[in-house]
Order: structure tokens, then sequence, then C-alpha cells
């Protein structure tokens, strides 16, 4: 497997994750999107949008970090990435949805380059756009996970404070941790929201996810 990507896309990072926690080694192809490469033609061959990630899996071209996690879970089934009941699957993948078409599409780089090259928004402005919605996201993203708690009590089933859903990371912990490093990154407060920051510290506990952040990439700035 080759995997197109690109040390600070949160999409990418996404499917890093899911690499990692299925033990898949991949062949990492750095694509620099603060330098335009994704919109060369050779690229846009294997992404009509030019985008990242891009998942090559012996002459498959895969696009979208979502479908590609699917993918992999069909194709690679241990560990799951989505609990094994179609109404506990909706759930999961609702939450990986909330961050990858509520929040991600709002705050993406092509997103912020436009504010600030296309709109003439000066920094300030721009930082203010990102905090306002990463965290809007965030709020609603932590009252999602207790409402899920609750109705696993509910089902009589266990819900530790840990992932996002049962004792494994699933497909919304791999969404769930590229957005908490963007808000770091850009200095979102991350106070007040337990339930998600007890999410992520059970994740970078594990190997797989240490192994996917942006400062381990090959790409990464040394």
């Amino acid at each position: 497997m080759k995997l197109y990507s690109y040390f600070r896309s949160s999409a990418a990072f996404r499917v890093r994750i899911a690499l990692g926690l299925k033990g898949l080694p991949f062949d990492y192809a750095a694509v620099h999107l603060a330098h335009g490469e994704q919109l060369r033609p050779d690229y846009r061959s294997t992404h009509a949008d030019g985008l990242v990630p891009v998942l090559d899996d012996g002459g498959e071209l895969l696009t979208q970090s979502l479908a590609i996690m699917e993918y992999l879970d069909e194709t690679h089934p241990a560990p799951a990435l989505l609990p094994a009941s179609p109404l506990a699957k909706a759930k999961v993948r609702a939450l990986a949805l909330a961050i990858a078409c509520e929040i991600h599409p709002l705050n993406n780089l092509r997103v912020l380059k436009f504010l600030k090259d296309g709109m003439g928004l000066a920094d300030p402005a721009k930082d203010q756009w990102y905090h306002h919605w990463t965290r809007q996201g965030l709020d609603s993203f932590e009252e999602q996970l207790l409402r899920l708690d609750t109705w696993q009590r509910e089902q009589g089933r266990p819900a530790p404070a840990t992932f996002c859903f049962g004792d494994s990371p699933t497909l919304a912990d791999c969404c769930l941790i590229p957005l908490i490093f963007n808000a770091r990154r850009f200095a979102v407060s991350l106070d007040g929201l337990p339930r998600t920051m007890a999410a992520f510290d059970a994740c970078m506990a594990l190997p797989a996810f240490q192994a996917a952040r942006p400062e381990a990439c090959p790409d990464a700035p040394q």
C-alpha cells in the first residue's frame, strides 16, 4: 500500500491512525499542500479534487478518509473500527461524521487560505473564525459523547470514560485525535471537555496513535 499524505493534513492523519491500528505497513508519499504540490497535473491524476489522502492499494486509488478507513475495516476486520450491531455502528459513524463533515470542512487549509488571501482577512480574524467553529463543534461533540455513554448504560453495556465508544478505538477516535492536534496548534481552548479529552488521552497512550502524529511523519520539518 502507498499513502499520499501531508504531515499536517487531518484527513491523512486519520488514515495513518487506522493503518497503524490495523498493523498495515505502507509507503509514505508526501504531498506538500502548503507548496501547492496537490495541484500538479501528475497528482491530480490520482485525486480529481487535488486533496489528500489517497490510498493506493495494488493500483486501486481510494480517496476520502472515511471511505478509506471503512474499506480497511472491511478488508482487514481485526481490530474492528466499527461496532458489530447496526445501531451502535450508526452512532459511531455519526460521531466521526460530526467531525469530518461539520467541523473540519470549515477549518481546513484551503478554507483558511481563502479567508486570508481571497477575502483579505487578517490573521486575528482568520484565527477567530477557526476558534469559533472548532470550539462550537467540540462542545457539541462532548455532548454527543455524554449522551452516547447514557445510551450504552441504558443498553446494559459498560460506558467507560476512555475511548469515544466502548473499550477500543473506533472510527470516531481516528477522527477526534487530528482535530485535537490542530485545535492545540491554533491555541483553541480545550477546557470544559472532560469526556472528549479522556478519549484523547486514552488514544494517545497507544503506539498506533503516537506513530501517526504529524511530527513523526517523514515530511515533517526536522
